[in-house]
């Protein structure tokens, strides 16, 4: 009977952290109503989780174990699944030589990119600035190192302003 309470204990936790990753994710990109549904399941679930480990722990230790490896799976879980989620805008600071940018600027507006030229030196380089949704980072890197395999890439995520 208690390796069911010790699996629900785990399982419970590794939802509600993971749970918790997301709100502040969701938080963090302007979704405040989601963000607030969210912590009132979290809020539920750890209160009637940390009561459940809290009875009679002094006699059952591998409650609190069960607890702590939960969160440590939700932890990750959760990180995990932002990625996969990968909710709001990233900025590309992206310098290129100057022969290849005008068929990168091209191609990515043809895949629905914003591009704005930023600079253009001397030393054959320019710099572009890109805005895409995060879910598009990669395919925004493999058609920039595709067309200049030598750019530089920075990029940082991005909220917009209104």
């Amino acid at each position: 009977m208690n390796i069911l309470i010790y699996g629900a204990i785990f399982i419970f936790k590794i939802i509600e952290d993971a749970l918790a990753t997301l709100r502040i994710i969701v938080i963090s990109n302007g979704k405040k109503k989601l963000g607030s549904i969210l912590q009132f399941i979290v809020t539920l679930i750890w209160i009637i989780l940390t009561g459940t480990v809290l009875m009679g722990l002094q006699k059952d230790i591998l409650k609190a174990i069960a607890f702590a490896f939960g969160s440590l799976f939700g932890s990750y879980l959760g990180s995990v699944l932002e990625e996969k989620i990968a909710l709001g805008t990233n900025a590309f600071l992206v310098e290129v030589n100057l022969d290849s940018s005008l068929n990168l600027i091209q191609n990515l507006k043809n895949n629905g990119f914003q591009v704005s030229r930023l600079k253009s030196d001397n030393d054959g380089k320019v710099m572009l600035m890109i805005t895409g949704a995060r879910k598009k980072t990669r395919l925004i890197v493999k058609i920039i190192r595709d067309i200049d395999k030598e750019a530089f890439i920075l990029s940082e995520k991005v909220k917009t302003l209104l």
